[in-house]
């Protein structure tokens, strides 16, 4: 039987896999009590496993200060392939001193659980202020990658990793879709273009448009909605599931979309990140992806199209999956429909913009969003999910 083949390449060409096999999780848990341990933080985790299930691909491990440095200063890894986001793993000088290279280290989650083996090849210093200005165009410490990269230890670990088991996510078991599956998805359902969307947010309007104008030139929609570490203030991702889940049933067509998990942490880097979350798309098996206004934003750091523009900044095809730029789309009193200013007639009193900031916000205030920002539908989700009075039938 002839294999079909994959719509596009893994970023490196190889989809990495480090997750122990059932001979390697018994060797390392035999040696758990006598290894050194870090005690990873959420994030961490998240990147952790980004790690082991490929898709961070090429990436095998957290960053080693050759690769670091070309990231930070240049978008690429030591060898020139294009990566936005340093990946790396922080500990302090006192922690660092206790660990030697070429050893194994534990690595356990917050709670104490041994979950990965990092197999330690450096350690090394940085530049704090050099990675915040570079990679989230800000030293100010309330930025909340700033406040991270600020806040956290002055040394790097750095080696390949050991994801010990991939277990089931306890949240959203039926939409944990690992790469290796989102490519077999893809394959079985015959698509040779399929675009990805990534958001942090409930889903409305403005996003209904721009994805269901992408499904028209594209075979099929891998909705991917982050639902690793985020802000204290952003909506919690089982709200923003279940939104996903109405929009799906009520408002697209069946067969076209897949729905998954994101297991990644958000770094608020604006259009850094959205270069890596496109290339982690890639690595999930898409063609094509979304990029809208301020993508990955957080506050008045960037312009509304920096995300974008940054996507120019690489040789065509170099990054391998192609962006599409989407202008900021409003509800056109007009036309009463979605629309954008390269589609809309109206003057700008005649148009109500929609975005995520403005839904949490109204959210906060204990108003619920009109029909024009969301759909009935997911508005009265919210407000059940916040427990706000609903103020129109649905």
């Amino acid at each position: 039987m002839t294999r079909i083949a994959d719509a596009i390449a893994p970023h490196g060409g190889t989809l990495i896999n480090r997750i122990a096999s059932p001979e390697q999780k018994a060797e390392f848990l035999s040696k758990a009590d006598h290894l050194p341990r870090i005690s990873l933080d959420d994030r961490a985790v998240c990147d952790l496993i980004a790690i082991a299930i490929g898709a961070f691909s090429p990436i095998d491990g957290f960053m080693g200060q050759a690769d670091y440095k070309t990231v930070v200063d240049d978008m690429r890894l030591a060898n020139g392939l294009p990566w936005a986001i340093p990946v790396t793993l922080p500990v302090t000088d006192e922690q660092a001193n206790t660990f030697s290279e070429g050893q194994l280290v534990r690595l356990d989650d917050p709670t104490g659980r041994f979950i990965g083996v990092l197999e330690l090849t450096e350690k090394y210093h940085y530049d704090k202020t050099r990675e915040a200005l570079n990679v989230y165009r800000t030293n100010e410490e309330k930025h909340p990658g700033v406040a991270v990269v600020y806040g956290q230890g002055a040394t790097y670990l750095a080696g390949p990793v050991w994801l010990l088991e991939r277990e089931p996510d306890p949240r959203f078991p039926l939409y944990q879709i690992d790469p290796i599956d989102s490519r077999h998805a893809f394959r079985d359902k015959g698509w040779k273009s399929i675009v990805a969307f990534q958001t942090r947010n409930p889903i409305h309007r403005a996003h209904e448009y721009i994805i269901k104008c992408a499904l028209e030139i594209t075979d099929g929609l891998f909705l991917h909605p982050l639902v690793g570490v985020t802000k204290s203030d952003d909506i919690a991702a089982d709200v923003r599931m279940r939104c996903y889940e109405i929009m799906l049933e009520h408002y697209f067509p069946r067969g076209r979309v897949i729905l998954a998990i994101n297991p990644c942490a958000m770094r608020y880097a604006g259009p850094r990140e959205a270069i890596f979350h496109a290339l982690i798309r890639k690595n999930y098996g898409c063609t094509h992806f979304i990029v809208g206004r301020d993508h990955a934003g957080v506050g008045d750091y960037y312009g509304t199209y920096d995300a974008q523009h940054i996507f120019d900044e690489f040789a065509p095809g170099e990054l391998g999956i192609m962006p599409l730029k989407f202008e900021h789309a409003f509800y056109c009193k007009r036309t009463q429909s979605m629309a954008t200013t390269k589609t809309s007639p109206s003057e700008p009193d005649e148009r109500i913009h929609l975005s995520g900031t403005k839904v949490r916000e109204m959210l906060r205030r204990g108003e619920l969003p009109p029909p024009e920002f969301s759909r009935p539908l997911v508005a009265a989700e919210l407000a059940r999910a916040m427990q706000i009075p609903e103020s129109y039938s649905i």
